[in-house]
């Protein structure tokens, strides 16, 4: 059973839209239980009703027709209940609803399962026979777990269609104002045309292979470095105007790696070892993936991301051909992908960039800090978005409540102009304010401060008029590190905050005595 739960969420998932999904559950489930009937309900939010949106084995006419009101029949009261509901003799049921379009007076035995996503109830799942006799215990456990595991293929696939009903018995369906529900990454709210950030080579694919000539080898793996080289230092000085000198040290890293003997000089021993270029740099950028997936500090494990990009950056100029056409960027950019790197972010032109959306990530990786030193509205962590059906479709991404919308319709994008020429307005009141002094209607004169933890957060407190730090978290460094910084480290950080803000007041709040003794010696 585990193989053919395997196979079946596989399809699923790899089903090009929610109608062929829909259709793969209904078949393969009754192929694999053995039953007469298999069939989904989804539940249409907008009107309060579960629709049946599949079916194999019942008229096919009667789909997207029948509806059913949420308290309404067995449907309901598994949805009600959100528990599997085993019956040997359905019609008898007080809550039995008959749909003669169904044609489904002949079946008897009936077992309907909640499918639940995120504690929402997205449907039920219905597995019906002749036989008039509950199902056994193996039945409803393998029927409860398939549910579990498609419900959030399901949301995954829903997410591109809309679920707000059929509009016709082809199964066309209008647009869902339903968001996705992902963290908030950066304040503000994004509205444009997506962009999908692609990795051109797969590292994990790379297979071992002998090379005869090693040194032609390592010459090739050298031009690849140099190029990926050039693309970064093109980068940085693209962001120097944009970006803080502590933001966009990570580039330096970046280029700091390329030039240590640890990616490089590991990946050209593995090749005098005679692995070709590809597999011995797969196997470098692992070993450096495995180091950081060890770290129990999460923000160090997020920055395996950044190991893992720069190793695809040079597999995909040790694969390519030619020189790679530049992507196009639309006016208003809302770059989307499953995990977007600093890099990525860095490739788009900065009046282009409207907003980011990743799948992976939290408030606390490094993209969502750089978006929010840049005045980009960010959205991490949508784990039911498919990024491979967005590539330039119209969405919003709401980074205060972590929402994005897909395709919306017109209502939705007009609350969000709404909202957005608000946040113009407000901008620019308060800009017109930022350089006059805080005083209250009696002329008593109250600072403004701002309370921090982050360097990234220190040039856009300094833009917005802050008067000084009321609160510096000197905890962060220990927070973000799988080590102890030491006091040589902490007065260099210590120091920038106190130049960025002088002659203006700071106040630090040490993390303990020791700490306390030293920021007095050394400030």
């Amino acid at each position: 059973m585990l193989d053919t739960l395997r196979r079946i969420v596989q399809e699923v998932t790899s089903a090009e839209n929610l109608d062929q999904a829909l259709e793969i559950i209904v078949a393969r489930v009754k192929l694999a239980m053995g039953v007469e009937v298999c069939s989904v309900y989804l539940k249409d939010k907008q009107r309060g009703e579960n629709v049946l949106m599949a079916s194999d084995g019942l008229n096919p006419e009667s789909i997207g027709t029948v509806r059913l009101h949420a308290a309404q029949g067995l449907i309901g009261l598994v949805g009600e209940r959100e528990e599997p509901l085993n019956l040997a003799d359905a019609p008898s049921h007080p809550r039995f609803e008959y749909f003669p379009e169904t044609g489904e007076e002949r079946f008897h035995s009936f077992l309907g399962v909640p499918i639940i996503h995120h504690r929402q109830l997205l449907g039920v799942l219905v597995v019906q026979r002749l036989a008039d006799a509950p199902f056994g215990e193996d039945s409803v456990a393998f029927l409860v777990t398939i549910a579990a595991q498609l419900a959030g293929a399901i949301a995954h696939a829903e997410a591109s269609g809309g679920i707000s009903g059929l509009n016709s018995r082809k199964g066309r369906r209008s647009r869902s104002a339903e968001p996705l529900q992902g963290q908030p990454g950066a304040a503000g709210v994004a509205m444009g045309t997506v962009v999908v950030c692609y990795h051109d080579a797969d590292l994990d694919t790379v297979p071992d292979r002998e090379v005869q000539d090693s040194r032609a080898e390592i010459k090739k793996f050298r031009r690849a470095v140099e190029a990926v080289r050039a693309e970064i230092q093109a980068m940085l000085v693209r962001m120097e105007s944009v970006l803080p000198a502590e933001d966009r040290a990570l580039f330096d890293a970046y280029l700091m790696m390329l030039e240590g003997d640890g990616l490089v000089g590991d990946t050209i021993a593995r090749v005098r070892k005679g692995n070709w270029a590809q597999g011995a740099l797969r196997d470098t950028i692992n070993e450096h993936l495995r180091a950081f997936d060890a770290m129990e500090d999460a923000y160090l494990r997020e920055r395996a991301e950044d190991v893992r990009d720069l190793g695809r950056r040079i597999l995909t100029k040790l694969v390519s051909e030619g020189p790679v056409e530049p992507r196009k960027f639309p006016t208003r950019t809302i770059l989307v992908g499953e995990e977007i790197t600093a890099s990525m972010l860095a490739e788009v032109p900065i009046k282009r960039l409207a907003g980011v959306v990743s799948v992976r990530g939290s408030s606390t990786s490094h993209v969502a800090i750089l978006a929010r030193a840049m005045g980009v509205a960010a959205v991490m962590g949508v784990s039911d978005l498919p990024v491979g059906r967005v590539d330039g479709r119209k969405i919003i991404a709401d980074g205060y409540t972590g929402r994005v919308y897909i395709d919306p319709p017109r209502r939705v994008r007009d609350e969000f102009r709404h909202l957005l020429r608000e946040e113009q307005e407000l901008s620019k009141e308060l800009s017109d304010l930022r350089d006059l002094p805080a005083i209250t209607p009696d002329k008593v004169g109250i600072p403004l401060y701002v309370n921090s933890g982050l360097l990234a957060d220190v040039s856009p407190s300094r833009r917005s008029g802050a008067e000084g730090i009321g609160l510096y978290r000197t905890e962060f460094p220990f927070m973000i590190r799988d080590r102890f910084p030491g006091e040589e480290e902490q007065y260099q950080i210590y120091r920038q905050v106190l130049e960025a803000f002088s002659p203006a007041p700071v106040v630090m709040r040490t993390l303990d005595e020791i700490g306390r003794a030293s920021c007095r010696e050394r400030v």
